[in-house]
């Protein structure tokens, strides 16, 4: 330990390279198999592009976190390495933050400045030329050109499905607060159950998220080729949705390393950075459900 007393560096790491590699795959899957979609072809190699970086994504997380966990517990970590930690998580945290805050923009601006303007109001109202009989109201369920992109027949109500995973969440954060609390006074057993029914509570806001989605496409029409609502609702709750399976599964590896032992209640970055990252998922939830659903 007194050799890595003030920083420690560690040795020369693939993990990188690989995680370029598996988020350079999986974003050309994606944009292949949206484009193939777009193109209307039978058959497309996007979903195996894509399923293929995410294998390559799994394979760096369990490797290069397994060495993260080695090196901690190994006793390699000074107190600036923990500084460290905490620093590269309120970046990530705060990098998260602009990335949806970009989705919530481009939301406001369609509702506030570009609808308006193709219904004819505001400043730019002359761009109402384009389609002289589109009246604008949201959510927009009849487009600007129906033939083209034709509308959903409903919105979601935010007072059922929504509303629950809303509680579902908000009770999650409760939950994973409570679990934080037991792992600094070192209660294993209460720890383990707090975390196990947060793991729980984000498993059950997925299932009833899939739910939404099957309603949504096969019943209402909303889709991703439903106009600006369509797009803004799937972009919005679909990459929520993604942070909230990432969300589960780090509270997952955490209670397997509670389970085995790790952690005390004076060193515990992990669970607390994971905490943090839940809290955040939360926090987005609720601005979701206002300004989504029920705005």
């Amino acid at each position: 330990m007194s050799s890595h007393e003030n920083y420690y560096v560690p040795a020369q790491s693939k993990w990188p390279i690989i995680a370029t590699l598996g988020m350079l795959t999986s974003v050309y899957g994606v944009g292949t198999w949206f484009n193939d979609l777009k193109a209307e072809r039978a058959e497309s190699n996007g979903p195996l592009i894509f399923f293929v970086g995410g294998l390559i994504l799994a394979y760096m997380l369990f490797g290069w976190f397994g060495n993260v966990i080695r090196e901690s517990r190994g006793g390699l970590y000074s107190p600036q390495m923990d500084r460290s930690f905490r620093w590269g998580m309120s970046w990530f945290i705060f990098s998260e933050v602009m990335f949806f805050a970009a989705f919530f923009g481009a939301l406001f601006y369609v509702r506030t400045f570009a609808g308006p303007w193709l219904g004819g109001e505001g400043d730019k109202g002359v761009a109402n030329m384009l389609w002289p009989n589109f009246d604008f109201t949201w959510p927009l369920l009849s487009n600007p050109d129906p033939k083209l992109f034709p509308g959903p027949t409903d919105i979601i109500s935010p007072w059922e499905l929504p509303l629950l995973n809303t509680i579902l969440l908000v009770s999650s954060s409760f939950t994973v607060t409570f679990a934080h609390h037991a792992l600094k006074h070192n209660k294993r057993k209460p720890l383990k159950i707090w975390l196990a029914l947060t793991v729980l509570l984000g498993v059950t806001f997925l299932f009833f998220q899939a739910e939404e989605y099957i309603h949504a496409y096969n019943e209402l029409g909303l889709t991703l080729g439903s106009g600006i609502y369509g797009a803004t609702f799937f972009m919005l709750t679909g990459f929520h949705g993604a942070h909230v399976t990432l969300g589960a599964l780090i509270l997952t590896i955490m209670l397997i390393r509670i389970l085995r032992g790790h952690f005390d209640g004076d060193h515990h970055f992990g669970f607390e950075a994971a905490s943090w990252y839940w809290h955040f998922v939360d926090v987005v939830w609720i601005g979701l459900f206002i300004f989504v659903y029920v705005l």
